[in-house]
């Protein structure tokens, strides 16, 4: 360290070395009147470019390490001077380090040495952190090489006297080699990962740890120095800083939160016996203690760190984990907790980032309990413990709550636990906790003065965040109430009960009374109901579970089976005796006495009746003139008929005994005249259900009587008149009623109304928009689905109705089939504006507007999706409403026939096995399937999904190939012209309106290709087995084979192989790669490295085909994959994209130039480079990480750097709180991603040019 100062004296005696020393003494000037043109508020554009630029060459001469050495050492320099200097060291570190000899090298290295040595408390932060990045950088190139003695360095630096300034210095060297080692993806620190990880266990750990974790090693290259090892020099020093004496000292402060980053960047690697030995956990506790909030927060996420570790053995659990868990710490953490508690209307930033952190930190904690429980010593106060999180999982907060919440649910899993005395006094207020809970926050209005909600508005931004993170809190409390039930039965099921009791007797105690006009389906009273009823199910689920499990104590357990079965019929009938007007909660008393009558009280027939008997004979009062409260009702009766069927499903042998007396009751209620068809058609499927599923019942007879229901359906498709009709487009649109509405529109003159929500219908309009309803009505496909639907749905293959349905559906299919894929084809083509024959010129915009549906999105639509809903229907006798209605009536055939395509294609053979049907399936569903919405396009995506899914492995080779080739030429057209046609937009400003229409059609389009690439995942997933063998054999075409399903190739092997469909496949993915959709693209990536190696050269034969792919793969994706990986946007991808492109270097450089040619073909790219990085690449042993540490070092200088990387800002207190952890991110991971910052595309000029030929 005592080198001179003198670049010129130190380097004099060896030529390499003087390359670096300064010759030109002009270039000193220069630098600092370049530097002050940029910085001087006072220069023209011009000029500070033209400095920028000179600064830039600068750092490629030879000499700038020299010059970057001398201004930086000068501390009559200004600040600004002095950093750009620091900057031309790191330049010549980073880009050239391979380039210099051993002696430029050492002399480099000594400059930093110094540098580091002279750095003063009167230096700028920035300057000193500078100083040691460039320091860390060199050791990531050189120590444990031909640098060994760092670390005796360090402790030099670290045992200077004085200021604490050389001490912070070292604490952020060490910081930073640790995080970049362990935990980041740096591309050098990677490929040298064993090297320095091995040095940085060596030098934190106490010599005397080393030799008892490891009495057999062998020592090689000394690089520590010293016994201590940097944790216990870290535990001293903090000591130190929180002494009496120092801790109100600001610089000692300063240090201590600087050691403890340490620890937390230590924490997840070191050797856990080294963390006990130095005493680091009493060391973290003392400093939650100090009287400073900075340390406390900087100690409880190095514990959090420390307590993310997965495992510890018994030992180590005793000595890391247990010191947490005595009655002095527990009490300090209650302190702590109690401390932390903010106002909601006033929060202290600080305080509740502690708060955040503090409560993930104690679920790590409280998880060891369950795992460890046996090795727990006597000494631990665990009552207190356990009330401590208790108190958390109370906070108002629920970001607070929910991990403890988490934990809890751990906790009440181990018998041991939650049957021990100490959790029982907690029992009831964690129900009640829970209970409280369950009310649905996204549904209260955001003005409400709960605290709960007003910490949730604050923590959580977007509605599809705030809606996910209260399903996965909903999802964690009612777990914790099936877990007390399961532990507590009876007692728990009675506390429950009674609550839920108490709630209905005073549930519109302080609110108005009920009133049809100011109707709110998500008033007070609804949603205490529906919170209620929700801890009600998950209580019945709980006692569910104990049912199944049947205990220890069989006849004590069947005894209070009994008792409590009869407790909950008395107390479910008192419920059905409820009168209460509003629908929703009528409709929550009717699903909640379902789920009890298929469970708990499945044996208790009498109920189940008089269940029955409330759904047919329930009569709501209808307020037609208040829409809110009328839609309710509607919503009740939709749910009455469903729930008619779930007890057809549940209970169809107890249902059969009654059979007589309901068909009687059924038709009496049809031959009222007050039902609509949909409701007729669902009484009849309530009764084809009972005679479908019912076990007591012989087939012929079964048969016979199914066939009384189904026969009539089939004549309806028989129809002369309807067959001629959908034989043409135009025949289709008589049928319909659509034919009339062109005529309309243009003799309305549509296209010059700029309302049309404000343009009332005339009688015409009114009379086309009835004649469209009925004609829709009388068709046969919405009858159609729902008896196939109940035929189909949740059966097994091979099961007595299985094989019933097979029979019962064999003689229609033919004659369905020819008709359903006309009325599908018919329904995409009404969406193609050529089809709309005789429109204007300046009408022929209009088409997209009227077949564009509206939907409501959480976070993008305004207002609630009941306000949505509540403005539809108020535009119904509008312009809107007639647009509304046409698309309504083609919706409507569409997803009808997608519908009844997925259950005939549940029948097996009887459906795949027509020879004809792939090809003209295939034009059905994708021959106008471009002029689709990306909206209507994610139904049709699904539904060919579930076909594919479904097709007998025999007849893969017949049916799926047209279906996939069409449907993945189709997608990649549709995705990719949109999401050029999306990029359009974002560069030209939008706002108002346009801006909300804009930000629903790239969230639409997000989701689309989100369904398109996860449907090719599943297709091509290596783990995905082969279906089970068809198992009807008489259907008409088919010819069975003999072949087991085992001898067919998978599905995923099957697409590999199938050019027809492997070529539109590839070519989608490919074009995915380069659209800008982060999480779409990252599973594209995922897929394509499970496919690289299948098309690998073989060891002995390689097929044209197989060298075709591999070409593609290593010329089109390759340049996807760079491309991607220049572009900013795709940055948090940059590994994943690395990955791929190691994987195709790996794989195909022996068979092919290609990729090496590409890579070659890069500007800037050094052939030598390239020879080297493939050269490394192919080396045994390689891990995928330095695998990807090589391909991101040869492109270093492609790479796109991301927007925050640009120009780092300080970030606020307040903006800091609201950054999200690893376990928050959790907590939300169920929706998209947050939309991303609307900007213009970046320029592209460089990469458009990176592929031309040279």
């Amino acid at each position: 360290m005592n080198g001179s100062t003198n670049g010129h004296s130190m380097a004099a005696e060896t030529g390499s070395a003087k390359q670096l020393n300064g010759g030109n003494t002009t270039l000193l000037p220069r630098i600092q009147e370049a530097l002050e043109l940029v910085h001087s508020p006072y220069s023209s554009n011009e000029s500070r470019q033209q400095a920028s630029l000179f600064l830039e060459e600068v750092k490629a001469n030879d000499e700038a390490p020299y010059h970057g050495f001398t201004l930086a050492s000068d501390k009559n320099q200004q600040p600004v001077v002095r950093h750009y200097a620091l900057s031309l060291l790191e330049h010549a570190i980073k880009q050239k380090w391979g380039e210099y000899s051993q002696e430029q090298a050492a002399a480099l290295r000594e400059w930093v040495l110094q540098l580091s040595q002279n750095i003063a408390s009167e230096d700028p932060l920035y300057l000193r952190n500078k100083t040691a990045q460039l320091w860390v950088e060199i050791a990531k190139r050189s120590w444990g090489g031909d640098w060994l003695d760092m670390d005796e360095l360090l402790v030099r630096l670290w045992e200077l006297p004085g200021s604490v300034v050389h001490k912070e210095f070292v604490l952020f060297v060490l910081e930073t080699l640790s995080d970049e080692i362990f935990n980041g993806e740096d591309t050098v620190a990677a490929l040298r990962e064993g090297a320095l990880s091995k040095a940085c266990v060596e030098i934190f750990t106490p010599a005397i740890v080393l030799a008892e974790a490891f009495p057999n090693r062998q020592v090689g290259t000394a690089v520590r120095f010293g016994e201590e090892g940097w944790l216990v020099r870290m535990g001293e020093l903090l000591s130190q800083c929180l002494g009496t004496d120092t801790i109100q000292s600001k610089e000692h402060q300063t240090c201590a939160v600087k050691t403890l980053a340490v620890y937390k960047s230590v924490m997840p690697w070191a050797i856990p016996r080294a963390i006990s030995s130095a005493s680091c956990v009493q060391h973290m506790c003392t400093s939650l203690a100090a009287s400073s909030v900075a340390i406390q927060l900087a100690s409880v996420e190095a514990l959090h760190a420390l307590y993310c570790r997965l495992h510890f053995s018994d030992e180590e659990f005793l000595s890391i984990v247990c010191p947490m868990y005595t009655s002095q710490t527990v009490d300090l953490l209650r302190k702590l907790f109690e401390w932390s508690v903010v106002d909601p209307r006033d929060i202290d930033d600080e305080k509740y980032l502690f708060a955040k952190k503090f409560s993930e930190m104690m679920s790590n904690l409280g998880s060891f309990i369950e795992q460890k429980i046996s090795a727990i010593p006597e000494d631990c106060d665990l009552p207190n413990l356990l009330n401590l999180f208790l108190a958390i999982a109370q906070s108002q907060s629920f970001v607070i709550s929910i991990p403890v919440l988490v934990t809890w649910t751990r906790l009440l899993r181990s018998q041991t636990i939650g049957g021990s005395p100490t959790i029982n006094p907690l029992i009831a207020p964690l129900l009640e906790l829970c209970s409280l809970r369950l009310l649905r926050y996204e549904n209260m209005p955001e003005d409400s003065d709960d605290p709960s909600l007003i910490f949730l508005l604050e923590d959580i931004d977007t509605v599809p965040e705030r809606h996910a993170f209260l399903g996965n809190y909903r999802r964690y409390s009612v777990q914790i109430i099936e877990l007390i039930v399961r532990q507590k039965q009876s007692e728990a099921i009675y506390h429950i009960m009674s609550q839920a009791d108490q709630a209905m007797q005073h549930l519109y105690d302080g609110q108005p009374p009920f009133s049809a006009a100011s109707y709110s389906k998500s008033s007070l009273p609804v949603l205490r109901v529906d919170a209620h009823f929700t801890v009600v199910e998950a209580a019945l689920k709980g006692y569910m579970k104990w049912r199944a499990a049947h205990g220890s104590k069989p006849q004590a357990d069947e005894q209070e089976r009994t008792a409590m079965e009869n407790n909950l019929e008395l107390w479910c009938e008192r419920l059905l005796e409820m009168n209460f007007e509003d629908p929703i909660i009528r409709k929550r008393i009717l699903q909640l006495s379902v789920a009890f009558s298929t469970t708990a009280l499945d044996k208790k027939v009498g109920f189940m009746l008089k269940v029955l008997e409330h759904i047919l004979m329930s009569r709501p009062v209808e307020h037609p003139e208040h829409s809110v409260y009328s839609d309710a009702v509607k919503e009740l009766q939709g749910d009455g008929m469903y729930e008619l069927q779930r007890l057809a499903t549940k209970m169809p042998d107890q249902l059969l005994d009654v059979y007589d007396q309901l068909e009687a009751k059924v038709n009496e209620i049809i031959s009222s005249g007050t039902l609509d068809t949909k409701r007729q058609t669902s009484y009849q499927t309530f009764l084809f259900t009972i005679v479908h599923r019912s076990t007591k019942i012989d087939d012929d007879t079964r048969i016979q009587k199914l066939h009384g229901f189904i026969n009539p359906v089939q004549q309806m498709w028989q129809n002369p008149e309807m067959n001629q009709a959908i034989g043409s487009f135009n025949g289709f649109c008589e049928l319909l009623g659509l034919s009339r509405v062109k005529d309309y529109l243009v003799a309305r003159r549509v296209h010059e109304i700029r309302e049309w929500g404000l343009y009332q219908l005339d009688a015409e309009g009114e009379a086309i928009q009835k004649d469209l309803d009925s004609r829709l009505k009388a068709l046969p496909l919405r009858t159609t689905k729902s008896f196939l639907g109940c035929s189909t749905e949740k059966i097994e293959k091979d099961s007595p109705p299985y094989k019933v349905s097979c029979i019962l559906w064999r003689e229609a299919l033919p004659v369905i089939l020819p008709n359903l894929l006309s009325f599908l084809s018919h329904a995409h083509a009404f969406h193609n504006p050529a089809n709309w024959t005789g429109l204007p010129p300046e009408m022929r915009s209009l088409v997209s507007r009227i077949l564009t549906d509206r939907f409501w999105q959480a976070g993008i639509s305004e207002g609630s999706k009941d306000d949505f809903y509540a403005r539809v229907s108020g535009t119904k006798s509008t312009m809107e409403g007639f647009a509304s209605s046409i698309r309504g009536s083609v919706r409507t055939v569409r997803e009808a026939c997608y519908s009844i395509l997925w259950c005939m294609s549940r029948l097996d053979v009887d459906f795949y096995g027509f020879n004809e049907l792939p090809g003209p399936l295939a034009h059905a569903l994708f021959a106008d399937a471009h002029c689709l919405s990306s909206h209507q396009l994610i139904a049709l995506l699904n539904v060919v999904r579930l076909m594919v899914d479904d097709c007998p492995v025999e007849l893969r080779d017949h049916f799926v190939p047209p279906i996939l080739a069409t449907c993945f030429a189709q997608m990649d057209a549709k995705c990719s012209s949109e999401w050029e046609k999306l990029t359009h937009k974002q560069v030209a400003a939008t706002d108002g309106d346009n801006l909300t229409e804009e930000m629903k059609e790239e969230s639409i389009l997000r989701q689309l290709t989100h369904t398109a690439v996860m449907m090719i995942g599943g297709f091509l997933d290596p783990a995905r087995p082969n279906p089970g063998s068809s198992t009807g054999k008489e259907a008409s075409t088919y010819v069975p084979g003999s072949n087991p399903p085992i001898s067919y190739p998978t599905l995923r092997k099957f697409c590999l192989t199938s050019a027809t469909i492997l070529e539109p496949l590839l070519l989608f993915l490919t074009h995915a790669i380069r659209m800008r959709d982060s999480r779409c693209c990252g599973v594209v990536l995922r897929v394509f490295r499970s496919i690289v190696p299948d098309f690998a050269p073989a060891l002995s034969t390689d097929s044209p085909f197989s060298s075709s792919i591999r070409e593609f793969i290593s010329a089109d994706v390759l340049k996807a994959c760079i491309s991607s990986l220049h572009e900013p946007y795709f940055v948090e991808l940059q590994k994943d994209l690395a990955h791929l492109i190691a994987s195709i270097l790996i794989y195909y450089s022996p068979a092919t130039q290609t990729p090496r040619q590409i890579l070659l073909s890069l500007p800037g790219i050094q052939e030598s480079a390239v020879d080297k990085c493939l050269d490394y690449i192919m080396r045994q042993g390689m891990q995928s990480k330095q695998q990807r540490a090589l391909v991101l070092d040869l492109l270093r200088d492609l790479k796109g750097v991301s927007i925050s990387e640009q120009g780092r800002i300080t970030k606020s207190a307040s903006a800091v709180r609201k950054e999200r952890s690893k376990m928050q991110q959790e907590f939300m991971k169920e929706q998209p991603p947050a939309r991303d910052d609307r900007r213009p595309s970046p320029s592209l000029e460089g990469v458009a040019g990176m592929f031309e030929d040279r």
